[in-house]
């Protein structure tokens, strides 16, 4: 909310909306966004409504459309999975390797007993991935 109010005062003072969007990003979004990939699908709807608010208020500050918590952490859990699998030397490779479907460029869900586990990084961007 301190970095919200920054920003309106910002408006305020005549800033352009190119340079307001340049502070959302890299002040506001940055810290928003930390570690996305992490709680992206284990985060509460309570805690993931009250950030669309924040970033929908920015957005009316900044006056664009931003992108929501979900498109974000969608778009960022994707990317994250596809340097996994282009990166031969990262802990996960063999893991998500092993996962390839034979039959097509999908990737196998791995079983999932918990809960907890299935909102976890790897079965969620699964998921991700292969709806996109």
């Amino acid at each position: 909310m301190s970095r919200l109010y920054v920003l309106r005062r910002l408006r305020s003072l005549s800033v352009c909306s190119r340079m307001l969007h340049m502070f959302y990003q890299s002040v506001m979004a940055s810290t928003i966004f930390f570690a996305a990939v992490c709680w992206g699908a284990g985060i509460k709807a309570k805690d993931a409504n009250r950030l669309n608010k924040l970033i929908k208020k920015a957005g009316s500050v900044v006056g664009c459309r931003l992108d929501n918590l979900d498109e974000v952490v969608r778009d960022r859990m994707v990317l994250k999975l596809r340097s996994i699998m282009d990166g031969p030397s990262h802990p996960l490779h063999n893991t998500v390797d092993k996962l390839r479907s034979s039959f097509s460029s999908r990737l196998l869900q791995p079983r999932c007993s918990e809960e907890r586990y299935r909102k976890s990084f790897l079965p969620s961007a699964i998921r991700l991935y292969n709806s996109s």
